[in-house]
């Protein structure tokens, strides 16, 4: 009977293992490209901006604010657009948002005045609301809580390979001013939205509302991923949606996770600035742009693995915002360029790595169209870091005159939100996710 059992356990395992493995392979390279062309949508300005700031007119500060405005117009949509998700599915609702970003960012290219381009940018953000949410609460449906760090960690990547591809992308496209008659800047809005809607049928055809509509699944793995996830033991705590955003656990989420986009989107809007301070051209500075992106990837990859060996989760989300901090302003305080620019590699690799592990902590207590709220909640508010970082980085920058100034006020953020998910994480409940075994499928990938 006992090894009746034990083979049962074990055929179980093997079936789980495949389910993971082949969902894993179905659903993340598609979800990770979507990701990585909506990043490079919203992050292409920072390139667009060193020429389309002569031709428009816009001081620093007013370039801050007009890229600041899709952070308003995102984070007004996201709650409404990811409750609208839940109830109509992701292959529609997905269309949608990648078609309307993509016909915002070509219209960016045709930008004619200050006002048109704070129009623009509001507009984008009110497009893409909804979708990186959308995945998050997307992949509680697919993924057990043991798995959801890992996977969560593979689509981060791909916003680490946009800001690579966009940063090679936006250097060589500056070299084609002139070309038909069209500016450099317009040439970066114009490319970079056709991958967008060239994704909209792809989406349609390819993205299953659900693990049950999943041909490619089989009845045994369906069944395994159903019961997985209905034994993990997480209860429906709020019947009403809505009121997942008075819940005092989403409240504090929402302001611990506040530094992270806050720094994130901070150091990669000005990185582009202060390379170019390092005396290279454009397409150099698009380049070695690369770098400190491709670091970001190597942590996503490896931490999550990393830490499917090690007991508990709070450590891989203080430790690295940490050393993200103390990164900055090695950054500023370093003699050289070449120690400066390696400071800000680590500092963009610890600002992502630890996001993985935080966005397991509203799983645990929030399941169906309440994750959507919640989910949505607290990246739209942590979010509203992208429109602060916009509007007072420039302002430091004009203060100082120094263009690794900046760094300090992204560095002080880091530790405000690293102090806050310590104190916060012990209250929200353990589940499967903080035992982290050493699990399969990712493995193999």
């Amino acid at each position: 009977m006992a090894r009746d059992t034990m083979t049962e356990r074990l055929d179980m395992n093997d079936i789980g293992a495949a389910t993971v493995r082949r969902i894993t392979w179905r659903l993340m390279p598609l979800l990770c490209l979507l990701y990585l062309v909506a990043y490079i949508d919203r992050q292409n300005v920072a390139y667009a901006k060193l020429q389309m700031v002569g031709d428009l007119g816009l001081s620093e500060a007013a370039y801050g604010l007009g890229s600041a405005l899709f952070f308003i117009g995102y984070c007004l949509f996201e709650v409404p657009s990811n409750l609208i998700l839940e109830r109509v599915g992701p292959r529609i609702w997905f269309a949608r948002i990648i078609g309307a970003w993509g016909l915002v960012t070509l219209a960016l290219g045709f930008a004619w005045t200050p006002t048109s381009f704070y129009i623009l940018r509001f507009l984008l953000g009110v497009a893409e609301a909804g979708f990186f949410p959308g995945v998050l609460y997307l992949l509680t449906l697919w993924f057990p809580q043991t798995e959801r760090a890992r996977a969560i960690g593979l689509f981060l990547i791909a916003s680490a390979f946009a800001n690579a591809v966009g940063a090679a992308l936006g250097g060589l496209l500056l070299e084609l001013d002139g070309l038909a008659g069209l500016r450099g800047w317009q040439w970066v809005f114009i490319v970079t939205a056709i991958p967008a809607l060239l994704l909209v049928p792809v989406v349609l055809a390819r993205l299953p509302r659900g693990p049950a509509e999943a041909q490619w699944l089989t009845d045994a793995q369906k069944t395994w991923l159903a019961d997985t996830l209905a034994a993990e033991g997480v209860t429906r705590e709020h019947a009403n949606p809505l009121r997942a955003l008075g819940d005092l656990r989403v409240i504090l989420l929402c302001i611990a996770f506040l530094g992270f986009p806050l720094s994130a989107y901070g150091l990669s809007y000005w990185l582009p600035t202060i390379v170019r301070g390092f005396g290279v051209s454009d397409a150099v500075n698009g380049l070695l742009n690369i770098i400190p992106w491709l670091t970001v990837a190597a942590a996503l990859w490896w931490l999550p693995r990393w830490a499917a060996r090690s007991a508990g989760s709070r450590r891989f989300m203080v430790g690295p915002a940490l050393i993200g901090a103390l990164s900055l302003v090695l950054a500023v305080l370093l003699p050289s360029p070449v120690f400066q620019f390696a400071a800000l590699c680590i500092a963009a690799a610890a600002i992502f790595a630890g996001q993985p592990f935080f966005w397991v902590l509203p799983g645990r207590f929030l399941t169906g169209a309440a994750a959507a709220a919640g989910f949505a909640a607290i990246n739209s508010v942590g979010n509203l870091g992208g429109f602060v970082a916009q509007a007072v980085v420039p302002k430091i920058h004009d203060a100082t005159g120094s263009d690794l100034a900046p760094m300090f006020f992204l560095a002080a953020m880091l530790v405000f939100s690293a102090g806050a998910i310590f104190l916060i994480e012990r209250h929200i409940p353990r589940g499967l996710s903080d035992r982290f075994p050493v699990a399969t499928s990712s493995d193999s990938l």
